[in-house]
């Protein structure tokens, strides 16, 4: 194998350069070349091809984002889309495939292993809802921007003895919100796993109130039934609570900033990881950390689900929230 190619796809997570610089300096390592796709399916579909040498990928370990800049594409779902895609790998003689994304951009690179190109996943997803892989690139960052911004948020709920709501990301799977709950002392979490009822919202908060708090947290997942600004809403016309209550919605600054160490040593390790199995014949699997090992997981498996929640975690937050 002497080319192959390199994309991120599906929503940005932070490390994701650090796992295209650990692709192309190891191909470099065995002599092969790296292209790299810029965004993602459509630009693989418009054949947006660069090569990308030490020098393109210098400098690039603290970014947050992505450098191949990244999209989500509806074309390529379909069966000419695809195989557009395939012919312009065929065009730039492109002999190998690592797709750094979530479960949509994995479900695409299956589909191209399927068309006989060789293609290796990396997991790249702030939602840790990956199957197959303990976690993914960018869950470690994103959760401590959402306990920094929990932390700061209690400074100034406790000096005005208010309750706040935090919507977090998560629009399928709640493990973001969950962890921020137990790390950053919430009162109650809600997540689409576990849909707390705005009633119970109010009385957790009342519960606080009453047990003399300065202050409380609740903890919403954006996958949650309702929305922050309704809870608001309805928190407000509630005469029981005790607290003032006001809403933050963290959105997108989740997906920004510097990755930690953590996630670019889990995004070195698995760059490093996918070219050596792309290059020993491995095709349709994934990168995944399987406690301290990489491991491989097929293609066809890690997409088939989401990667669930184990319950103690629930648990755990019920009886420290007292």
């Amino acid at each position: 194998m002497k080319r192959i190619a390199v994309m991120t796809s599906g929503g940005d997570s932070p490390g994701m350069n650090a796992a295209i610089r650990a692709v192309v300096r190891t191909a470099l390592e065995h002599g092969v070349e790296t292209y790299g796709i810029r965004q993602a399916y459509a630009g693989l579909m418009a054949g947006d091809f660069e090569l990308l040498t030490s020098v393109e990928v210098s400098g690039i370990l603290q970014r947050g984002g992505t450098i191949l800049q990244t999209a989500r594409n509806e074309e390529f779902k379909t069966p000419a889309g695809q195989k557009k895609g395939l012919r312009r790998l065929n065009e730039h003689q492109i002999e190998g495939l690592i797709v750094i994304g979530g479960n949509g951009s994995l479900t695409g690179a299956l589909a191209l292993h399927k068309m006989g190109i060789k293609v290796i996943g990396i997991p790249g997803s702030i939602d840790n809802d990956i199957f197959g892989t303990d976690m993914a690139i960018g869950v470690d960052s994103a959760l401590n921007i959402i306990l920094d911004s929990l932390d700061r948020l209690r400074d100034t709920a406790s000096s005005h003895q208010r309750a706040f709501v935090i919507e977090v990301m998560g629009r399928n799977c709640g493990y973001l919100a969950l962890m921020a709950s137990i790390l950053g002392g919430a009162e109650i979490v809600v997540t689409p796993e576990k849909p707390f009822t705005m009633q119970e919202i109010a009385q957790a908060l009342e519960d606080a109130y009453v047990r003399g708090k300065s202050h409380a947290i609740a903890v919403l997942a954006e996958g949650a039934p309702y929305k922050a600004t309704e809870l608001q809403e309805f928190l407000d016309k509630q005469t029981n609570v005790g607290f003032e209550v006001r809403v933050t919605i963290l959105g997108h600054i989740q997906r920004g900033g510097s990755p930690t160490a953590f996630d670019r040593l889990l995004a070195t390790r698995m760059g490093v990881k996918a070219v050596q199995v792309l290059l020993e014949g491995e095709s349709g699997k994934m990168v995944g950390l399987n406690g301290r090992k990489m491991d491989l997981i097929p293609l066809e498996e890690a997409v088939s689900q989401l990667r669930p929640i184990s319950e103690s975690y629930f648990e755990m937050a019920r009886f420290l929230s007292r």
